[in-house]
């Protein structure tokens, strides 16, 4: 029988420490302030530029469209949707990402993997090759005639290949893969596993944060670069998306001469940049949400080592 008259032993005493503290619940106030000022201040661009897009002409022009869209109507869309120039700078713009992407992730991981080997001669020279060009290009002119000498130009390679490696996505892939066990690809050596299959079927299975993050990091470069194409393309077929945004916001071109009729520009009027930019956004918006849960742990992890 067990002893029900035996009392309950007492609670020890809760620590009265730093988070029970007058100034920790201040911290945790200005803390709290300081954030949600972050979070206005970077969502207020992006609320306007919607409130715009679904707003009349006339409200945008007479400035009192802020948060809120007034007199609303979605004819811009309508135009920007119906526009052949559009739709095949969109996907223009799909396939350089795309392309450009998978070379870029291929020649990273490679690259990174091979300079995370503390035994490998003439690594010190490598990492010193990738660092120096952190610091000191070609210049424009230069690339510009070594692209056109290659034959390059009006080409996806023209995108892809000059800026298929950033040097700070191959540091922390570097020191991401410099984290792991070294005994796990001993393991694979002595099952017989060569040095690509190490890497293809130990390395990278292990390595989902760092990948899902450097895939973040570049698709949103190129998704987002607009220059690179404007130099190197010579015919509007060609170019990707934020060119023909680029061409809307800095009035380079009117409505009429990127593709729309008489009709279709009078309509879109003065919110045709904002439904072009949320029509450009909305893929990046979209793809993030599924990547966003490596993107911490990927950077954290590939930032431990130097």
């Amino acid at each position: 029988m067990l002893d029900r008259t035996r009392t309950r032993e007492p609670k020890a005493p809760q620590p009265s420490g730093i988070r029970t503290s007058r100034g920790y619940r201040a911290f945790q106030v200005a803390n709290a302030l300081i954030l949600t000022g972050v979070v206005v201040v970077t969502l207020y661009p992006i609320v306007n530029i919607v409130a715009r897009s679904f707003s009349s002409e006339g409200y945008i022009r007479s400035g009192q469209v802020n948060l809120i869209p007034r007199g609303f109507n979605v004819t811009t869309y309508k135009a920007v949707l119906s526009n052949s120039m559009f739709w095949t700078d969109y996907k223009n713009t799909v396939v350089y990402t795309v392309v450009a992407t998978i070379v870029a992730m291929f020649l990273t991981t490679c690259y990174a993997y091979v300079l995370s080997k503390k035994d490998l001669r003439g690594r010190g020279l490598l990492v010193g090759i990738a660092v120096f060009t952190m610091f000191f290009t070609g210049g424009l002119i230069p690339n510009y005639v070594l692209v056109t000498t290659l034959g390059l130009k009006n080409s996806v390679w023209a995108i892809a290949l000059p800026n298929a490696v950033s040097v700070f996505n191959l540091l922390v892939m570097k020191a991401f893969f410099e984290g792991l066990p070294a005994e796990l690809e001993e393991a694979a050596a002595i099952d017989g596993l060569n040095t690509y299959s190490t890497l293809w079927r130990v390395v990278l299975p292990l390595s989902k944060a760092v990948l899902a993050t450097m895939v973040l990091f570049y698709a949103v470069s190129f998704w987002n670069s607009w220059f690179t194409a404007f130099l190197y393309m010579d015919r509007s077929d060609l170019f990707p998306v934020t060119v023909y945004l680029r061409n809307l916001i800095a009035g380079a071109t009117t409505s009429t001469s990127v593709g729309f009729t008489d009709t279709d520009a009078a309509a879109a009027g003065a919110n045709i940049q904002s439904v072009t930019i949320i029509l450009t956004t909305i893929p990046i918006l979209a793809v993030y949400p599924f990547v966003q849960r490596y993107f911490v742990s990927g950077v954290t992890l590939g930032a431990v080592k130097g």
